[in-house]
């Protein structure tokens, strides 16, 4: 009879637990040193006044129909120092650009026939590298944030007319300012042209009295 107590001894090895890992306090140095990389976005010098996801449509002429060009983010940048307003979104996972193009007085916006989370606009877009003139449809999670970016993209748009209008009246003024400096200046050198002609005419004409002879007696 065969004894079974090897094969009993062999089980217990393999069901003995293995023993904890030795901690030998090695440190391994790494191979590539990485350094932190400033990203800039073009964004650091504008104020983000209008911040909603959204998905945003072009409309293909040449096939007639509208084209997805992104599920993103669509922002109204406003430039701290200029003050323009332009409107940004970028897909979500890329975060390529999808849309670039400044708010201007003469862009509408208004809502897309027969849905009410939709809205439409026109402008002249550089998202591509170069500007085109788009037709662009954008839709939103609900009727309220389609309602919010629309009043406030209609509010940007007015807000830049007055300020077009203020700077046009700056510039204006800033014209008519220089034009009265330019012609008070060319009163005075006329004055003093005038003068100095009437002195140059004096002293010839005591010139010719100097010169003229004495009549004999």
């Amino acid at each position: 009879m065969a004894s079974t107590e090897p094969e009993h001894e062999h089980r217990e090895d393999e069901e003995a637990p293995a023993g904890e890992d030795e901690d030998t306090g090695a440190q391994v140095a790494p191979i590539v040193k990485l350094e932190e990389v400033a990203v800039s976005t073009g964004e650091e010098d504008e104020e983000a006044i209008l911040d909603l996801k959204s998905k945003l449509y072009r409309f293909d002429k040449d096939g007639n129909q509208w084209k997805e060009r992104g599920a993103g983010t669509v922002k109204l940048l406003k430039h701290k120092e200029s003050g323009k307003v332009r409107l940004v979104m970028r897909q979500s996972k890329t975060l390529k650009i999808c849309a670039n193009h400044l708010v201007l007085p003469a862009m509408s916006v208004q809502e897309h026939a027969g849905n009410e989370k939709s809205c439409v606009w026109h402008a002249t877009d550089f998202a591509d590298g170069e500007l085109k003139d788009e037709l662009f449809c954008i839709r939103f999670a609900s009727v309220e944030n389609c309602k919010t970016f629309m009043e406030m993209f209609q509010e940007v748009a007015e807000s830049q007319e007055s300020k077009g209008e203020n700077e046009d009246a700056t510039v204006a003024a800033d014209a008519l300012e220089k034009l009265s400096v330019e012609e008070k200046k060319t009163e005075e050198n006329a004055g003093e042209e005038a003068a100095a002609a009437t002195k140059n005419e004096e002293t010839k004409a005591d010139t010719d009295k100097e010169d003229k002879p004495a009549p004999s007696t």
